[in-house]
């Protein structure tokens, strides 16, 4: 069994420190139009909605290193079809990114850790021919992402091999250790409806957050003693998608330091469709840890933590629905309080079974009692949940829910209103 190489991560530490302080300003330029999701109405639609342009064809894509154009460049990436294609079968599609100094060799082949065991952080070993595996590679060996270069580099890699391959557009999911969940995080960020979820690895906020507002399925797996990338902004980007995501915020449960083991929490409350886990460690930044046993291992828990994460979403199973909406909002204040009465209304074409509603309250207000809702938390990014005779939003239907507050002087109105994760138009 091969060890990972350590001897960069002294020598990275600064340079990454500097990076995960500069990463908000990173990949804020504008991006390509995303790869197009496919449409989420019923289950019974799902299964054609969900197929790739490439069902039904010969592939001219075969394993190995594929070289595209994205943004004036050649870039490359190392793709595995399974040896038991069907082309008339739709596929998950999962992107594997490396770390920084990595390389998508690295990522295809597990040489790091156990050459073939670790190939695509494991997962290939567990998925059979369920799924086509992709190790895109970074520049210089990394993904800062610039100017969004980096995202609309996976947005090219995954137009060609659905154009050429059978995907379940569904199940597209994007993990990576290192810069390489940083990565991971970027796509979340600005690419939650493309993917179904990701999984983050000893991540930091290095490839920038364009967006940032929408849920996506999120697993963060960190160590209690990383010292590149500390545990403190692994837990700041989990707890961004814990709101997004209209999670019932909480201080997970770690580990105790010396023990080796680690510890999963799966967040509750959770909107439909976008949970959060997050998983502890007792180690340092590597990839591969294992209970027991200090350093990277073959025998590793997270690969199965990770196939478990993304497998409870079925290819049969529709992705959660995604709401379009219309809203209005009147705001009646006296001197230290305020009442707000909201409107939503679903603009969609499909009904909106179960909803959360997301909203910003203005510095200063805090919600004191609600009707036709219940509110948490009471201040800051607010979420509407539905009560339980108000849970269908049918097409062209709507809500009436409202709060009161007391405020220190500032009186206006909510803002950045999402239902089910899409903006709602204000009216």
């Amino acid at each position: 069994m091969t060890r990972p190489k350590r001897l960069l991560w002294p020598a990275l530490v600064a340079v990454l420190a500097v990076l995960s302080m500069a990463g908000t300003a990173l990949g804020q330029g504008r991006d390509a139009a995303p790869p197009t999701t496919a449409a989420r109405t019923t289950t019974a639609s799902a299964s054609t909605a969900a197929a790739s342009s490439g069902c039904g064809k010969a592939p001219t894509l075969t394993s190995g290193t594929q070289t595209i154009q994205s943004g004036g460049r050649n870039r490359t990436f190392i793709l595995r079809i399974p040896d038991g294609y069907d082309r008339d079968r739709a596929h998950r599609l999962v992107l594997g990114f490396h770390w920084w100094g990595g390389t998508s060799t690295d990522v295809a082949t597990g040489r790091t850790v156990e050459t073939g065991t670790w190939a695509y952080y494991g997962l290939q070993r567990l998925a059979g021919d369920s799924t086509i595996f992709v190790a895109p590679q970074g520049l210089d060996n990394g993904w800062a992402n610039t100017g969004g270069e980096d995202v609309t580099f996976v947005d090219d890699l995954i137009r060609r091999i659905e154009a050429d391959l059978c995907v379940d557009t569904t199940q597209r999911f994007a993990l990576g250790f290192s810069y390489g969940a940083a990565m991971s995080y970027a796509l979340a960020c600005s690419r939650a409806t493309v993917f179904r979820a990701v999984a983050l690895q000893s991540g930091g906020e290095l490839s920038g957050c364009s967006g940032g507002t929408q849920p996506v399925a999120y697993l963060g797996v960190h160590g209690l003693r990383d010292t590149v990338l500390g545990i403190s902004g692994g837990r700041a980007m989990r707890d961004r998608f814990v709101r997004n995501n209209g999670c019932t915020p909480q201080n997970p449960p770690e580990p105790a330091q010396g023990s080796l083991t680690h510890r999963v929490t799966s967040y509750a409350g959770c909107s439909a469709g976008h949970p959060v886990a997050w998983a502890a460690f007792d180690e340092g930044h590597i990839a591969a840890p294992q209970d027991g046993a200090p350093g990277d291992s073959g025998r590793t828990w997270v690969p199965q933590l990770v196939w478990t994460f993304f497998t409870q979403f079925q290819p049969s199973d529709p992705p959660p629905q995604t709401a379009s909406c219309r809203l209005s909002d009147a705001v009646s204040a006296w001197n230290t309080g305020l009442t707000s009465n909201i409107t939503v209304t679903n603009t969609g074409t499909a009904p909106v079974d179960g909803w959360s509603l997301v909203f910003d309250l203005p510095g200063g207000q805090t919600i004191t009692s609600g009707w036709n809702a219940t509110y948490a938390p009471v201040s800051g990014r607010v979420t509407a949940r539905n009560a339980s005779h108000n849970a269908l939003l049918a097409p062209g239907a709507s809500v009436g829910i409202g709060f009161q507050a007391t405020h220190t002087g500032t009186t206006s109105a909510p803002t950045s209103f999402t239902l089910n994760g899409a903006p709602c138009t204000v009216t």
